[in-house]
């Protein structure tokens, strides 16, 4: 879609809205492309990120090996003594 900026001056809400919807808005001038009308990415919201977060910790969890305290055992005998 094309409009000219004068006419996009008296119309803004609703050529943002449209840009928003994924339609291309380009403004002209003297009736030659001057500038494009396209929506920004969106960024998530506070809940979305918490959400995304919590759901890291959750699976970092499920991840983790063996006790660092336990993985040299097979190292020594039971006096401490190597095997």
């Amino acid at each position: 879609m094309e409009v000219s900026v004068s006419d996009a001056k008296a119309q803004l809400t609703e050529l943002v809205r449209r840009a928003e919807a994924g339609d291309e808005v380009i403004l002209t001038r003297r009736g030659r492309p001057a500038a494009k009308l396209v929506a920004t990415d969106r960024q998530p919201t506070s809940d979305e990120r918490w959400a995304l977060l919590e759901a890291l910790r959750g699976s970092a969890k499920k991840r983790f090996g063996p006790s660092a305290a336990r993985s040299a055992d097979f190292l020594y005998d039971g006096h401490g003594l190597p095997a």
